[in-house]
């Protein structure tokens, strides 16, 4: 770790430093959210509910590349801070290689399963309709089964850089793929390929920038080997193995990881209740949740921003400090959540209609949506918040719990409750109510294991959020 970096983690202000490593994650967030809806905006141009569905049922199987790469990475880069806090670098290097070689193996496995089992993949993920099924299957080939490896390492580095305060660099490189995909959509969805084929340019823009962000990280960490200024390794080696680092790596990822595949298991679950109501409800329930992924993708970037200070400093034993820094981080995310909670509930109607070109019925159902998944967006990111600070602690019980309780646990039975009371609409209420549920119990659970940590560690319990 340069000497600038261990500063940032050692003694920069609390404020100073989150934001530092916050921001930049932030960006990147708010980046791959627009180069997200780009898609949605090009696809909705072509007038079909076919292709918008299409793309917007595909999102889980892309996300599992997510869940993939968020086990490996988000575990890698609380393992590493933590490390790096006690000055345990070969160790931090081992996780490096342990973590790289994870993301490899289980993202091949996925890739194959894929790829073999696509056409009941795409059916389960909501794509059951004759004029979807033919255009999400076309996608999940070019996104998943070509470019799914390089999507899981190019995300997977992203979290090892930031481990070692490269905030701003790792940031880079997402954000440069997400700029050169919204470049990339309309040259292949309007140029290069003929009409009919948009589904397959939005495609294969994805994948492409995919690879190329890859290419960034290999030449940055290339080069910084070259200079002596990291000490990440990726050469398969046995004592990758020893000192407990797959273990470690692995109960620090794993509710992420969790959190992600129960995400898509739920987003999958809606898309098949919503089904029912036609393709124009898909459509539109696709377009609400991307755009309300913006709230949710940018507390993210603050949280994996943050982790590795948190860590660092819990290592480190500086407890008045971390809980400094995890107050912030609350403050922040709580603030960025309700900001854009009241655009959404303000401004729905004309969000939605940037995407849509299909009928006034689409418009509705996504206006609609909008405003009752938005309203959980506050107590989704407090949620998250003590789920990263329960990762970079190590204390994987507690996030684990937390991340099942808010995706599987809760919403999924609440779907089909509420679905049976109130039809399609109750469906999607199941989300702000559990983002409700699971963030009085993070809270609860936050604040008993402070009590409890205190009596043992004889440090003050306070802790503000």
């Amino acid at each position: 770790m340069s000497t600038k970096n261990r500063e940032l983690y050692e003694s920069w202000p609390e404020w100073k430093a989150v934001l530092t490593l916050a921001l930049p994650s932030v960006l990147v967030q708010i980046v791959m959210v627009i180069y997200n809806m780009t898609d949605t905006f090009f696809i909705g141009l072509a007038g079909s509910d076919a292709m918008t569905s299409a793309v917007t049922v595909c999102m889980p199987a892309f996300l599992f590349l997510t869940a993939i790469a968020n086990l490996f990475g988000i575990g890698a880069a609380g393992a590493v801070s933590r490390s790096l806090g006690k000055d345990k670098s070969r160790r931090a290097k081992n996780i490096s290689r342990f973590g790289f070689w994870g993301s490899l193996a289980l993202g091949g496995a996925y890739v194959l399963f894929a790829f073999f089992f696509r056409h009941i993949f795409v059916d389960l993920l909501g794509g059951r309709a004759p004029e979807v099924h033919p255009l999400a299957l076309e996608y999940i080939l070019i996104t998943v089964v070509i470019a799914g490896v390089p999507t899981v390492l190019n995300n997977y580095l992203a979290h090892l850089i930031r481990a070692e305060g490269r905030s701003g660099l790792a940031s880079v490189g997402l954000a440069a793929g997400g700029i050169l995909n919204m470049i990339l959509d309309p040259l292949f969805m309007f140029v290069i390929l003929t009409p009919g084929h948009e589904v397959a340019g939005a495609a294969i823009a994805t994948g492409l920038s995919n690879v190329l962000t890859l290419v960034y990280y290999i030449v940055l960490i290339l080069h910084l080997r070259t200079k002596g200024e990291t000490l990440f390794s990726f050469h398969l080696r046995r004592e990758m193995f020893g000192d407990f680092v797959p273990r470690e790596v692995i109960r620090t990822g794993l509710p992420a990881c969790v959190m992600t595949l129960f995400e898509n298991i739920s987003y999958a679950v809606l898309e098949n209740i919503i089904l029912g109501a036609g393709v124009a409800a898909q459509a539109g329930l696709g377009v609400a949740k991307k755009i309300n992924m913006l709230a949710h993708s940018m507390v993210r970037g603050v949280s994996q921003g943050v982790l590795s200070l948190i860590g660092y400093t819990y290592a480190e034993g500086a407890r008045i400090r971390m809980k400094k820094v995890v107050r912030i981080t609350a403050t922040l995310s709580v603030a960025i959540s309700a900001v854009c909670m009241t655009v959404f509930l303000l401004f729905g109607a004309q969000l939605s209609g940037l995407f849509l070109r299909s009928g006034e019925t689409t418009l509705n159902y996504a206006t609609r949506f909008l405003h009752i998944l938005c309203i959980g967006a506050p107590f989704s990111a407090l949620a998250y918040t003590v789920i990263s600070f329960f990762q970079a602690t190590n204390r994987s019980q507690y996030s684990f719990l937390l991340a099942i309780l808010r995706k599987g646990v809760l919403d999924i039975p609440l779907m089909f409750l509420l679905a049976s009371a109130a039809r399609h609409t109750g469906a999607v209420w199941a989300t702000p109510i559990a983002d409700v549920i699971c963030c009085a119990a993070a809270v609860i659970m936050l604040v008993l294991w402070l009590k409890a940590h205190a009596r043992k560690n004889k440090f003050s319990p306070r802790l503000s959020l």
